[in-house]
């Protein structure tokens, strides 16, 4: 009974963790992006790195959200 009552906090917890995973991996890959256009004298790689950061997030999203329905059946 107890898992029960558990298991909606618990999808609560990870969708409400969603919004910070992502833009922690969108700041990552910015900040490597950053790195790099300062070590290579570019502004090209902050650009790439930023659009591959926010694809990686949108893609473990989906992956998540996808985990969630699977596990809710």
């Amino acid at each position: 009974m107890l898992n029960n009552k558990n298991k909606p906090l618990n999808k609560w917890i990870q969708l409400i963790s969603i919004p910070a995973q992502m833009g922690i991996v969108i700041f990552l890959f910015a900040y490597l992006g950053q790195y790099l256009d300062e070590k290579y004298q570019s502004e090209n790689y902050v650009k790439i790195f930023t659009v591959v950061g926010v694809f990686l997030a949108m893609y473990n999203v989906i992956r998540q959200v996808n985990q969630m329905s699977k596990n809710e059946k």
